[in-house]
């Protein structure tokens, strides 16, 4: 390589040049000199300033603690405030649709059961898959509880505060206040003034204002702030979802009946029959209503309605002087259907008198009292055979 080329080798390229990212090899020396001193000052000037930081930091610290207190220092590194426990007294407190685990906390902080909704929410965390089971209702609680002994009760189903109330299949009204009446915190005297408002119980037209026969037999679970009229309410709602599912409407427009006459249809089933049995029982009721001529001429003669009529148990048994009583509701006297229904029927008398079954019969005989048995009839005579059946068997059995 010539001197002059190794001279051009040194030079920078044109372009490097230009822009002033290349400088002579003397310069770059020179320069770099200087960038290693400032690089020590720099150093040390940041060696001072964290000695400076730490001491700021000490002095901010004090500072806080002069001026909001020592407590909130603490508090912000400290677990959430939570009551020792285990708590006392008694608190009555509501989980509602759609609270979260901060809605609970509020609401518990602000009954006085927890210290913190922060605590609340915290044990909440720490057991997520027991709270995302709590469930709406009433809980009885205490006054300064751990908050994780709170949450402890309301994950419980079992700690839901609610009356347990079963209404068998047959009762009359009557019977079904004095059955709420004991088993609940409200007297008869209540339950019968929401009965004088019926608009209120949410009875369907047909019902006429009265509540026989539309409150459904079930178990229910009364919570505390129910009263009478919302008792009786969610039980005749109970009653319009029993109806809807035998379609009580339809079939009355089918058969040719109204839906409030199928419903008295349907509580005469629940007090004559049982069990398969009750479709052959709405079928003879059917026949008798509809035959004007012999054998019944239109006659239901269901004692049942004798009892009713007489204002008790329906399922007395009815002397020749109580077939006298003079009432429209006494079928043995009267024909037809008896004004209104005389007992709460359930699901399957309800489907029963939607849905009858096929046949020619007029009479039934329950010839087997323990085991239900029971037979029907196209005619009297049979019918007569089958009397005389249950007669034999009453002489030699206790439960007639």
């Amino acid at each position: 390589m010539s001197e002059h080329e190794h001279e051009r080798g040194t030079e920078p390229p044109a372009d490097l040049a230009e822009i002033g990212l290349a400088e002579p090899r003397e310069s770059r020396s020179h320069r770099g000199g200087r960038r290693s001193r400032r690089g020590r000052r720099a150093k040390g000037v940041a060696g001072c300033l964290i000695p400076l930081l730490i001491v700021a930091m000490l002095v901010g610290g004090s500072w806080i603690a002069l001026t909001k207190g020592v407590d909130y220092v603490r508090d912000q590194f400290a677990d959430p405030e939570d009551f020792p426990g285990p708590g006392s007294g008694s608190v009555t407190v509501e989980v509602e649709q759609g609270d979260t685990a901060a809605d609970i906390g509020r609401m518990l902080k602000e009954k006085g059961v927890v210290a913190s909704v922060d605590a609340f929410t915290a044990a909440a965390n720490a057991r997520s898959d027991e709270a995302g089971r709590i469930q709406v209702g009433f809980y009885e609680v205490q006054s300064e509880m751990r908050a994780n002994d709170a949450l402890s009760v309301l994950v419980d189903p079992a700690n839901l505060l609610q009356s347990a109330v079963t209404i068998p299949e047959g009762l009359r009204v009557v019977d079904i206040v004095e059955l709420l009446a004991k088993n609940t915190d409200f007297g008869k005297a209540r339950y019968e003034k929401a009965l004088d408002e019926p608009g209120k119980l949410g009875l369907p037209k047909y019902a006429g204002g009265e509540a026989e026969g539309y409150l459904f037999p079930a178990t229910y679970m009364f919570k505390p702030n129910d009263d009478p009229t919302s008792i009786l309410r969610t039980m005749v709602d109970r009653w319009k979802q029993a109806a809807d599912e035998a379609g009580i409407v339809e079939a009355a427009d089918e058969l040719g009946y109204e839906p409030e006459e199928l419903v008295t249809i349907a509580s005469l089933v629940e007090a004559e029959g049982r069990g398969d049995d009750m479709p052959k029982i709405a079928r003879v009721i059917y026949n008798r209503l509809e035959t004007k001529g012999e054998p019944t001429y239109g006659k239901l003669e269901i004692d049942a309605t004798v009892n009713y009529a007489l204002g008790r148990n329906l399922g007395v048994a009815i002397s020749q002087e109580d077939l006298d009583v003079d009432s429209e509701y006494n079928t043995r006297r009267y024909p037809g259907l008896p004004p209104g229904p005389i007992e709460a029927p359930g699901l399957a008398a309800l489907e029963a008198a939607a849905n009858p079954a096929e046949g020619d019969w007029f009479f039934y005989v329950t010839v087997n009292l323990k085991t239900g048995e029971t037979k029907f009839a196209e005619d009297y005579d049979q019918f007569l055979e089958y009397k005389a059946e249950f007669q034999e068997y009453c002489q030699t059995s206790d439960a007639c």
